[in-house]
Formats: C-alpha cells, sequence, structure tokens
C-alpha cells in the first residue's frame, strides 16, 4: 500500500514541481518587466515583452528542471531524509538548469531574452521551490504524527542495532514508522522492549509475511548470527517486501560510508574525512589564513585593552601558552590571555576548571565568560597549528586518560582542531559530557562541508560567546 501511496505521491510532486516552476517564471516577469518599483532598477529597452514569447522556452526549461530534480534524488522518501541535503541538492539542480537556460539563450541566438529576467528567475525559483518543499515536508510530518501514511515493519533479531533503531522510530513520530514486532529465536513471547514485542520466531518470518502486508522488513542481528543473514534476506527477498540491513557494527562505520568496489566485492571505509581531501585541505586552510588575518585586524584593539587589563590585574605573563595535542597526535603550544593567577607547572597540567574555581582572576572571569581570553589562538591559526573551525584540542595528560576510557576518541586528531566546533555550539563546552563531545566532533569531521563551517561560525557569534559553561 505504501509503495502505490508513495508513486502516486512522486507523480503528483512532479506536476506541482512544473506548476511551481512556471509560475514562478510568470511572477518574475511581473517583476521585471510591470512591478512599478523594478522598472525603475531595469527600464525598458524600446520595445514591450509579451509574456507568451517565453512559452517555447518553457516548454524545454520545465522538464530540464524536472530531470534535474529526479538527478539529484530530490523525488526520493522524505521519512528521514536529511532536510540539509534536499536543501544543498536543490540548490545544485535549479543552479544547473539555469546555466542549461543561459546556454540555450546564448547558443540558439534567441534575441527576445532578458538576461536580468534569467538571473530574477533563478532567484524567484529557488525561494519559491525551498518554499514549496518546506511545505509538502510539514505535510507530511503533520499528517504522520496523526497516523496516517504510515509504513507497516517488522524486525528481524534483537540487538544494540535493534534497541538503536526502535529507540530513533519512537522519537520520530513524524517518519510514520508503525513497528508490529520483533522476530528473534532467543526471546520468549513476553519479550518487550518501549512496547514493541517479540511475536514470533525467525523461522515464523514466512508464514507471517505471506498473511500480512509489511512495507519493509529491517534485519538488525547480532554479530553471533550474522550466519543466518543470507537465509533470511532469500526469504524477505521472495516475499517480494522492501529489505533493510542495520549493522550491529554501525557504531564502527561512518553515517556516509565511503565504499569501494574490489572487481565486485564491496569494501567499506571505517572512516571517512572529507578534510583528508587535497582541495578540501587547501580550500579550508585558505579560508583559515584569510579570516584568521582579517579577525586579528578586526579585533587588534580589543586585544590590546585586554593585554592592558590583563597585566594589572594580576602579576604574570599576559599570554599563557599551553600544550595541546593537535593533528596526527602532534602537540602545540596553544595561546590564550592568561586569566588566571600563576601557578606552579604540576598544578596546571592536571587541574581541571571548575566553577568559581579560585584560580580564576575577576579581569580573567569576564574574559572567559565571554571567551575574549581565546582571542589569541587566531595566532594558532595563521601558524597552521589550528583552524577557525574543528575539534577542541585536549591537553596531553587528558588525551592519554581519555583514549582508554571513550570510544573513537582519538578520530577528533585527523583533523586540524579549532577554536570552536560544532560540540561548542551545542552546548558542550567546559564541565561537561566527553562523550557527548566526542559524538558531535566526529559527526563534524565525517560530514565536514564549507557550507557546515560557515554554519558552525555564524552560530559561534550569535550564541557562542557567551557559554553558561565557560567559567
Amino acid at each position: 500500500m505504501i509503495k502505490e501511496n508513495q508513486k502516486y505521491f512522486n507523480r503528483l510532486h512532479v506536476v506541482i514541481d512544473a506548476a511551481v516552476i512556471y509560475c514562478s517564471f510568470c511572477l518574475s516577469y511581473y517583476l521585471r518587466f510591470e512591478f512599478p518599483l523594478t522598472s525603475i532598477i531595469f527600464p525598458q529597452v524600446g520595445y514591450w515583452r509579451e509574456l507568451w514569447q517565453y512559452q517555447g522556452i518553457l516548454l524545454v526549461l520545465i522538464p530540464v528542471y524536472l530531470i534535474l530534480y529526479a538527478r539529484f534524488n530530490l523525488y526520493k522518501p522524505k521519512r528521514y531524509q536529511n532536510r540539509s541535503i534536499e536543501y544543498r541538492n536543490l540548490a545544485k539542480a535549479n543552479t544547473c538548469a539555469i546555466l542549461f537556460l543561459l546556454l540555450y539563450v546564448v547558443f540558439l541566438e534567441i534575441p527576445h531574452v532578458s538576461k536580468s529576467l534569467i538571473l530574477l528567475f533563478y532567484a524567484v525559483s529557488m525561494m519559491t521551490t525551498l518554499a514549496e518543499r518546506i511545505c509538502i515536508r510539514s505535510f507530511l510530518q503533520r499528517t504522520r504524527r496523526k497516523g496516517y501514511n504510515l509504513k507497516h515493519i517488522i524486525i528481524i533479531g534483537f540487538s544494540t542495532a535493534a534497541e538503536a533503531y526502535i529507540d530513533r522510530i519512537k522519537a520520530n513520530p513524524q517518519w510514520g514508522y508503525m513497528i508490529h514486532g520483533i522476530f528473534d529465536d532467543n526471546l520468549n513471547e513476553n519479550f518487550q522492549y518501549k512496547n514493541i514485542y517479540c511475536i514470533g520466531q525467525i523461522k515464523d518470518i514466512e508464514t507471517f509475511l505471506q498473511k500480512s502486508s509489511m512495507d519493509e522488513v529491517a534485519i538488525t542481528l547480532s554479530l553471533k548470527e550474522y550466519h543466518k543473514l543470507e537465509s533470511i534476506v532469500n526469504l524477505c527477498e521472495k516475499s517480494g517486501v522492501h529489505t533493510k540491513f542495520i549493522p550491529d557494527y554501525y557504531k564502527f562505520i561512518p553515517t556516509n560510508p565511503v565504499t569501494e568496489d574490489l572487481v565486485g566485492l564491496p569494501v567499506i571505509n571505517i572512516r571517512n574525512v572529507p578534510l583528508t581531501n587535497t582541495v578540501n585541505k587547501f580550500i579550508k586552510r585558505a579560508i583559515d589564513l584569510v579570516g584568521s588575518i582579517v579577525c586579528i585586524i578586526l579585533f587588534s584593539p580589543v586585544m590590546l585593552v585586554v593585554a592592558i587589563l590583563v597585566k594589572k590585574s594580576s602579576p604574570g605573563p599576559i599570554i599563557f601558552c599551553q600544550e595541546r595535542v593537535g593533528l596526527h597526535n602532534k602537540p602545540f603550544k596553544m595561546y590564550k590571555f592568561r586569566s588566571m593567577g600563576v601557578q606552579s607547572a604540576s598544578k596546571e597540567k592536571t587541574a581541571w576548571t571548575t566553577h568559581n574555581d579560585p584560580r580564576v582572576t575577576p579581569v580573567g572571569r569576564i574574559i572567559r565568560k565571554t571567551s575574549i581570553d581565546e582571542l589569541p589562538q587566531l595566532f594558532n591559526v595563521l601558524k597552521g597549528d589550528m583552524s577557525l573551525i574543528g575539534p577542541r584540542p585536549e591537553r596531553p595528560l587528558f588525551v592519554e586518560k581519555f583514549k582508554e576510557e571513550i570510544p573513537r576518541y582519538m578520530i577528533k586528531h585527523q583533523v586540524r582542531p579549532g577554536m570552536t566546533g560544532w560540540a561548542q555550539v551545542c552546548g558542550f563546552r567546559g564541565d561537561t559530557s566527553i562523550e557527548g563531545r566526542i559524538e558531535h566532533d566526529i559527526f563534524y569531521i565525517e560530514n565536514w562541508t564549507l557550507t557546515f563551517d560557515i554554519k558552525i561560525l555564524f552560530l559561534t557569534v550569535f550564541k557562542g560567546f557567551v557559554n553558561k559553561n565557560a567559567y
């Protein structure tokens, strides 16, 4: 049933997209040639253009848009599709379509087409198609929350992967999943996990699928039962139901795994780090250099005032240098404005800053709370020890401690440490959960994009400088 619904919805979505693109062009035409304000900015050039002259172009352009939308996976089910990925793909598709239009007009030498109209159409179509998708997503989520258009599924095998799968489905009712039960040879009929009950053993699956109308099967076998996987997959595919596999080792592979084809043998890379790519590294380093120089110039008056206040607040150096662990586990000296009284090297290496720490000076309390004490790290960025955005670096003693206690902790050293990062703007700063911080750091490392860095930068500006956990 859900397959039929998806098919009809996709057809309707294509029609809606076509209508939105056509209306966007008409609106762009009105704004360009008939709206009073734009007629001042874009004066007429001697003759009145009629909208009907563009109909032939639209007959070509609209199918191109729809083909590109399909090519960029914009008609995939939206139950749990990442919205940032969808919107990024939408921007790519719209950009490719407008480039096609420009080339089409230039090569066919169509005289009556206004280049300013094309650029205006690009902006309008981007906004309208984005708004359309936001509305559709919102409508579908509300519908599923009310119990309509549900996807009916069963789970085969109970493991940590099954628990994680059920947890996420329960936490996201807008996905519209209804779990009918679990099939597992090692559970009794009274077993339940978050009101999802064991309804049979693996030998009962075929009969159940023949008598029911399931949309999907989620195979979540534990590692010790992987020898059953092939027979279960064959059984599910024979029943014609869509089958998914959630590996019990999901914590060891990235959310967007990179696979290689080794002459027909799929090879999954355990860790995908976009910043190991030469082009990505060059782009990020170039932005770090330009950004650090600009920020040093802009904040130089602030740094001068803080330097004077720190010097007058207590005896000792203005700049505090502390050893941290950076890229490829190499130590470096990280700079900060001194916010504490001078203390012994042994105490400084082992002590963790706590709330109302008596070692912090009055001036230090202010500059720590506002993150001004971090400004000298701009010179670390300029030197190449750090990046503007990245996981925060830690002291060697704590690195040695955490790498034994926290799985995957050392992954953060595959990229340059940052002045701010995804964990910090999400609230993991100061004396907060190390596990939560690492989870966010790994997500950043595996999903790095330039737009992700820009997002973190804006979040830092608006809510990251002053933080309740900064003391």
